[in-house]
């Protein structure tokens, strides 16, 4: 053998746990959207019926996609940064 393949053998396997740990942490997006917006609605649902309205729950559950969607690339922008 020569002294490259010699170097070569010595080395330790490339950690991946890196790659999966961005993975994993992205899993989780879709539920966290999905929580978020479901308790803003539930919240404008709750408020309306206790104000007898019916301008909470669309303005809530907006707020609360917005507030999901910034929380998403919020992450984004922090896992890029690594």
């Amino acid at each position: 053998m020569n002294q490259q393949n010699l170097n070569n053998q010595n080395k330790p396997p490339k950690d991946n746990k890196g790659k999966y740990n961005k993975f994993l942490r992205f899993t989780g997006v879709a539920l966290q959207m999905g929580l978020t917006i479901y308790a803003g609605n539930f919240l404008g649902m709750w408020l309306d019926s206790k104000y007898n309205s019916d301008k909470f729950e669309p303005s809530i559950t907006l707020l609360a996609v917005f507030a999901s969607m910034y929380m998403v690339i919020a992450q984004v922008i922090k896992v890029s940064k690594e």
